[in-house]
C-alpha cells in the first residue's frame, strides 16, 4: 500500500492539531482508551466539548499554553493508503520544528483562520514548504463555521494567497474550505457549503498523485553498512546495505563506485522479505556486486555515465536552528547521505527575509530560525546533487563539533 507523508503548517491558533485529532477521530484511527484519556482531560479543563487536538500535543507544557511546541508524529491508515504525520508548531520560535517536520513531507497542509486570513506565519511557512522542494501545497482555510461559511472569505483568502504563491516554486497547490471542530469537509463533504465542489480533505490526500515525485533517473545508492557475517558458512558473503536515494537498480547492471571510480555489476538485490530483481526509492536493501572491490560507509554506488557531482565547495541554503550564530570561519561537523566530513563556513552571501522574500546581503551571519546563502568548504568530496534534483543527495544537517547538536540544515543549489 502506497505510503503518503504529510505535514502540518500555519499561524499559532489556525487548528493544526485540532484538525489531525478530527481527521483521525472521523476516520475511526483512533482507540477507545486513547478517547476516553482526551475527554477525561478536557473535562479536567473545563472545556465544554472534546478537544481533540490533545491527541497530538501530548507535551505538559503543550498542553498548558494550548500550543504545539514539538513535532508530534501519527501513524493512520484507510483502504487506500497509509499516512505519516507530522504536526508541527506555529510559533516563529519553534519554525526549526517545522523545518524538521516538512524535510521528509510528500504534502504541506498549510492552514488558514478564516477570520484572520493570511498573517505573517503563513507565509514563511509557505515559503520554508517551497524552499523544502515539497511536491504538493494543500491550503485549508479553516473555522469557517466562525464566518458563516461565507465563500467569499473563502475566495478572498485563496486569491491573496495565489497571489503570494506566484513568487514562490510551487508546483501543485489545492485550496480546502473546512471546519476541524465541527468536521465540514474532513472527511466526508459537507452540506453547510454547498458552493464548494472540491473533494474533502481526507479524499485529497488518499487521492493526490505522488509516484511521478520521486527521481527515478538518477541512481544513487550510499552505503550505510557493509555486512560481513562472522559464521563460518558465509565467509565469502560480502554485502552493503543502505537505502535507495535515487533511480533504480536491476541485478546485471554495471555500477562504479565512488570515490574509487571501479566499476562492477549488481550480483544481488536482497530485502528484508528475500531476494528482488530490482531496486528503486525509497527501497532499503543490501547489495552485493561481482568483484571484491573497496567498499566502505559513506561511498556511493551509481551508474557509470550518470554519476553524482564530485566536490568539496559547496553552495547551499541553510535553516540555521541554534541560539548561537553561524558565522564566516566557523567550524561545523556535516552529515551527507552517510557521510560525515568537518566543513567550514567560506562566507555568508546573504540572509532572507522569508516574510517579503528580501535578500539582506549586509547580513554576516545567520540567528536562530534564520535562511540564508552560504558558502562551505569540507574535508573530502561528497557525492551530491543539486537539491532541486533530488532531495536526498541534495541534503545535509550540520551539528556543532563539540556537543554533536544538530544546529543547521542545507539545501546544496547546483550541482
Amino acid at each position: 500500500m502506497e505510503l503518503l507523508r504529510f505535514a502540518t503548517a500555519g499561524s499559532v491558533d489556525d487548528g493544526k492539531s485540532t484538525l489531525i485529532g478530527r481527521l483521525l477521530y472521523d476516520s475511526k484511527a483512533i482507540f477507545e482508551d486513547q478517547l476516553e484519556a482526551v475527554e477525561r482531560v478536557s473535562l479536567q479543563r473545563g472545556d465544554e466539548y472534546t478537544d481533540l487536538a490533545l491527541l497530538t500535543d501530548g507535551l505538559r507544557a503543550e498542553r498548558e499554553q494550548g500550543i504545539t511546541i514539538d513535532v508530534a508524529y501519527r501513524y493512520f491508515a484507510t483502504p487506500e493508503r497509509k499516512f505519516i504525520i507530522a504536526d508541527t508548531p506555529g510559533h516563529v520560535q519553534y519554525t526549526r520544528n517545522m523545518v524538521t517536520g516538512n524535510s521528509t513531507a510528500d504534502l504541506t497542509m498549510v492552514l488558514v483562520d478564516a477570520r484572520k486570513g493570511i498573517v505573517e506565519q503563513t507565509r514563511r511557512h509557505a515559503f520554508l514548504a517551497s524552499l523544502l522542494r515539497v511536491p504538493h501545497l494543500l491550503v485549508c482555510i479553516n473555522k469557517m463555521d466562525l464566518v458563516d461559511y461565507d465563500r467569499e472569505v473563502f475566495e478572498a483568502i485563496r486569491d491573496e494567497f495565489t497571489a503570494f504563491a506566484s513568487r514562490l516554486d510551487v508546483t501543485d497547490m489545492t485550496f480546502i474550505p473546512i471546519s476541524a471542530l465541527k468536521g465540514d469537509n474532513v472527511v466526508q463533504r459537507s452540506g453547510n457549503m454547498p458552493w464548494y465542489e472540491g473533494a474533502s480533505l481526507l479524499h485529497h490526500l488518499e487521492q493526490v498523485y505522488i509516484a511521478s515525485d520521486r527521481n527515478l533517473i538518477d541512481s544513487r545508492f550510499p552505503v550505510q553498512w557493509v555486512v560481513r557475517p562472522q559464521a563460518t558458512e558465509f565467509h565469502d558473503y560480502r554485502g552493503y546495505a543502505g537505502r535507495v536515494d535515487g533511480g533504480v537498480f536491476r541485478v546485471g547492471d554495471e555500477v562504479m563506485v565512488l570515490p574509487s571510480g571501479l566499476t562492477t555489476t549488481v550480483a544481488a538485490i536482497e530485502t528484508f522479505d528475500g531476494p528482488v530483481d530490482e531496486a528503486f526509492s525509497p527501497m532499503s536493501v543490501t547489495m552485493r556486486l561481482t568483484d571484491d572491490i573497496d567498499v566502505s560507509r559513506g561511498d556511493m554506488i551509481c551508474r557509470p555515465h550518470n554519476k553524482p557531482t564530485v566536490g568539496q565547495d559547496l553552495d547551499a541554503m541553510v535553516c540555521w536552528m541554534h541560539e548561537r550564530p553561524l558565522k564566516q570561519g566557523d567550524f561545523l561537523a556535516l552529515k551527507h547521505t552517510t557521510r560525515w566530513v568537518r566543513a567550514v563556513v567560506r562566507d555568508v552571501q546573504y540572509r532572507l527575509d522569508v516574510n517579503t522574500l528580501h535578500r539582506d546581503e549586509a547580513s554576516t551571519q545567520l540567528g536562530l530560525n534564520d535562511v540564508g546563502r552560504v558558502s562551505l568548504r569540507v574535508t573530502q568530496p561528497l557525492f551530491y546533487d543539486s537539491y532541486r534534483r533530488n532531495r536526498q543527495t541534495g541534503s545535509f544537517i550540520l551539528a556543532a563539533e563539540d556537543t554533536n547538536v544538530t544546529v543547521g540544515a542545507g539545501m546544496l543549489l547546483r550541482s
